[in-house]
């Protein structure tokens, strides 16, 4: 029998999703983080009226900050006038979405599958690149991250799918770019040709299963997740070459940062290249109604005109998702958050810096736009990681993290264990930025206490 009582306190709540709710990626007997009851702009508020800025948009997804009326009234508006249709039939608001992403995507990515989750969007794409090239195999990255169903899961192949191996058969995995940790550099110093050598080592593992067996290589052009590494400058051109080379798509995975948040529409501008198939998903809506799109470049999708595209769900194309897309757009567009983001980016990262000239715990800051990291070693001249992988909670990280939360400040934990990551609204201020950094600036002292005393500054 279902209560018609309104749960009236914080605990009455908590212990009503203990009860009946299965939280991702925790224990379930343990804490289950605070009951929030509204949010505005880059803060959001708990059931006891306490403010909390929001400094990475929660998961990466609140790109034009919480409680945005344009894109609530789209959704309201539509909700009015047809929520949802079946995709055989024709609707103006997935029309009008997909019109909207062909504008904003680089080069001739025209082609757009609608979903409703970033890894929805990845599993569309590994079809999609295996149906148009006719060819099995698909090599991701180490220590990237595509989602968390079963073949984004093999692409990611971090230690939360340990659990549930064997993977889905035909990924293979090749060294990613992370010029901060790059093999082939010397002790304590970075690569000269962290590129070059990258794409050489990827190109071996190409060679070692036939790069004509190879449908797609899939990237997230600046890692997320799994460490916010971002490649070095000419990577991902001389990727674009080595695919043209064979005849391999390549995918560009912009769930996060894509919609503003580099400072460019979508990462691969930065990078000067157009991929094959982009993924996005997150700041397509801002998280306010879930929706992935797998997007394709005109010449490739063409072959779909004379056979059946062989994919799809209950809920592609939906109706109220795509007018909260496209409303979504037009605020990036009218408010002029992309290139807000190009402006205050520089700050962000200035600041992350800062912070590194103040704790020893901080090994390396790297970022672009609003999308920043900071790597928290042990050693700086051996980059040893101040917590290694599979670490039992509460880790030194966690503890920061809850430092910082104490002080009103959230950061999200992500998977990357030694990476802190400040993914601010597109919206925030350098004020609020300051606000954020002076709390991690107190909370940091805590891994600071971990670093050995030999540490070389």
């Amino acid at each position: 029998m279902l209560s018609q009582t309104r749960l009236k306190t914080p605990r009455e709540i908590s212990e009503l999703d203990a009860q009946h709710v299965l939280v991702p990626w925790k224990k379930q007997g343990g804490p289950r983080g605070l009951p929030i009851t509204r949010a505005e702009g880059v803060y959001f508020w708990n059931a006891d009226g306490k403010r909390f800025l929001d400094l990475t948009s929660q998961f990466v997804f609140t790109n034009f900050g919480h409680g945005e009326r344009r894109v609530v009234d789209a959704i309201a508006r539509q909700a009015a006038e047809l929520p949802v249709m079946a995709s055989s039939f024709v609707t103006a608001a997935r029309a009008e979405a997909a019109q909207a992403i062909a504008e904003v995507t680089p080069g001739d990515l025209n082609r757009v599958f609608f979903s409703t989750s970033g890894a929805e969007a990845n599993e569309a794409a590994m079809k999609f690149a295996r149906d148009l090239t006719g060819r099995p195999l698909i090599v991701s990255r180490h220590r990237s991250y595509h989602g968390s169903t079963f073949g984004a899961m093999t692409l990611s192949r971090d230690d939360r799918s340990w659990p549930f191996e064997p993977a889905l058969p035909g990924v293979m995995s090749a060294p990613l770019c992370d010029p901060y940790r790059c093999p082939f550099a010397p002790p304590g110093e970075r690569c000269t040709d962290c590129a070059g050598h990258c794409v050489s080592l990827l190109e071996d593992v190409l060679q070692q299963y036939g790069p004509h067996r190879v449908a797609a290589i899939i990237v997230e052009p600046i890692t997320g997740s799994n460490g916010l590494i971002v490649p070095a400058d000419d990577y991902l051109k001389q990727l674009r070459e080595v695919c043209d080379k064979y005849g391999i798509l390549l995918i560009c995975d912009e769930v996060m940062t894509g919609f503003g948040r580099t400072g460019r529409w979508f990462a691969s501008e930065l990078f000067g290249i157009v991929p094959d198939i982009m993924t996005m998903a997150k700041g397509l809506t801002g998280g306010y109604v879930p929706l992935g799109a797998t997007v394709v470049r005109e010449g490739l999708a063409k072959q779909w005109d004379t056979r059946p595209l062989l994919h799809g769900h209950t809920y592609s194309n939906h109706a109220l998702a795509c007018a909260a897309a496209s409303a979504a757009i037009a605020v990036y567009r009218d408010d002029h958050l992309v290139e807000r983001c190009a402006e205050v980016g520089p700050y962000l990262l200035q600041r992350a810096e800062w912070l590194m000239s103040r704790h020893s715990s901080i090994g390396d800051v790297r970022g672009k736009g609003l999308f920043v990291g900071m790597e928290l070693v042990r050693n700086r001249t051996t980059k040893q990681r101040l917590i290694e992988t599979g670490a039992p909670s509460p880790t030194v990280k966690d503890r920061v993290l809850a430092k910082a939360m104490e002080e009103g400040v959230y950061v999200m934990a992500g998977q990357a264990s030694n990476v802190i990551v400040m993914t601010p609204p597109l919206t925030i201020t350098r004020e609020q930025i300051d606000e954020g950094v002076d709390v991690l600036d107190r909370a940091l002292a805590l891994a600071d206490a971990e670093v050995e005393t030999s540490s070389t500054w």
